[in-house]
């Protein structure tokens, strides 16, 4: 590109995004690094809200949300899979069901899911929210089923293995785990745990774009549990409009990504939300609007095994950047999705990033848009 071309259409960047306060320059710095992984044909979309003191630092959309037919990313509108931040909304609605003495954290998974396969060892509801149970990860083909299992007919996939190691003993970080915690709450509520999370985490927090896929196999006609929100506009259109493309990356480029229904697994891997929605969510957690402080901390608390850290509380990464910021939230990947949350409580500061796309590799270069939005001073 000619570079006085290139120059204005920087400076125009610029304008957009922070108008004439020229005093952010880390956040032009910022856009300018997520622009350009749009321009290097490194993702082929990327939604992201950053959220600073409780008020927007950053807002938008680079890239497509569907590129076939131009459809632009739309931060506040486009619905894309958020991967495994879905164990994040999971843990506080568990964390709620704790709250209210529906369900206990150190009780025996077998104390509500009697008829799970007994196995050569106990093992209990936080040693499932924290790794700690045994349970083991995907295998093969698993990680992209599409099946319209439940969540009760997809234990199938596993519950006849055996146990990897003793509960409490060691960590494997498997989305099966949150499988279990999810039967679990339905069992021990009698609520599905789709309907359970809805009343008691999206609408209170107002996530009315944040929503479950169906159990139909994806490909087939899909209803995706979308409130409606747009008086006469029909429910299938507002999907049609609203729902982002997946694509897996090669060296070609990007690729329809194959489907899948990630029903069964919505409290590890299965919510479907805006970046908008998602940076609500932090805030919320933040603010401790999502959950009372005494029930919030035990979650946010970093589990040990053998006197050391795991850097993973009950549902959510807690860990510290390579700067020695503590910040907790998930990293996210599934098939057609790449998702960040960070929440730094020190720096007031919530980052919320979705990427229609497996796996793409540019976490590094997400760190380093986040260290420039956090070396702005608040």
């Amino acid at each position: 590109m000619n570079p006085i071309l290139k120059y204005i259409k920087d400076i125009l960047r610029k304008k957009r995004v922070v108008g004439n306060d020229q005093q952010l320059t880390g956040l032009v710095k910022a856009d300018m690094l997520l622009q350009e992984l749009v321009d290097m044909k490194k993702v082929p979309g990327i939604s992201v809200t950053v959220m600073r003191n409780g008020e927007k630092l950053l807002q938008k959309g680079y890239g497509y949300a569907n590129i076939e037919n131009g459809i632009p990313m739309d931060p506040g509108e486009t619905i894309c899979r958020i991967a495994s931040i879905s164990k994040n909304i999971a843990a506080i609605a568990l964390a709620h069901m704790v709250k209210d003495g529906m369900i206990s954290l150190d009780a025996s998974f077998y104390k509500y899911v009697p008829y799970f396969p007994k196995k050569q060892w106990d093992f209990t509801i936080r040693q499932l929210a924290s790794h700690t149970a045994g349970i083991r990860g995907y295998r093969g083909l698993e990680y992209g089923l599409n099946k319209p299992y439940s969540i009760q007919e997809s234990i199938a996939i596993f519950k006849d293995d055996d146990l990897l190691f003793e509960p409490g003993t060691d960590y494997l970080y498997t989305s099966f785990d949150w499988v279990l915690i999810s039967l679990a709450m339905q069992e021990a509520s009698g609520i599905p745990f789709e309907e359970y999370t809805r009343e008691k985490v999206l609408r209170p927090l107002d996530m009315t774009k944040t929503l479950a896929p169906s159990r139909k196999r994806e490909g087939e006609e899909e209803t995706l549990h979308l409130e409606d929100r747009n008086p006469g506009t029909s429910r299938s259109n507002t999907v049609f409009q609203t729902r982002a493309t997946y694509y897996t990356k090669n060296r070609f480029g990007f690729r329809k990504a194959i489907p899948v229904n990630n029903h069964y697994k919505l409290a590890g891997g299965g919510f479907l939300s805006t970046s908008g929605d998602i940076a609500k969510f932090g805030q919320a957690v933040l603010d401790e609007k999502a959950l009372d402080k005494e029930h919030l901390d035990e979650f946010l608390t970093s589990e040990t095994v053998k006197q050391n850290k795991t850097y993973y509380g009950l549902g959510w990464q807690v860990s510290e950047d390579k700067h020695g910021r503590p910040y907790y939230g998930h990293v996210g990947n599934g098939v057609g999705g790449y998702s960040n949350l960070f929440v730094y409580p020190r720096e007031q500061m919530v980052f919320a990033a979705l990427i229609n796309c497996t796996n793409p590799g540019i976490q590094d270069e997400l760190n380093m848009v986040q260290d420039r939005l956090l070396k702005i001073e608040g």
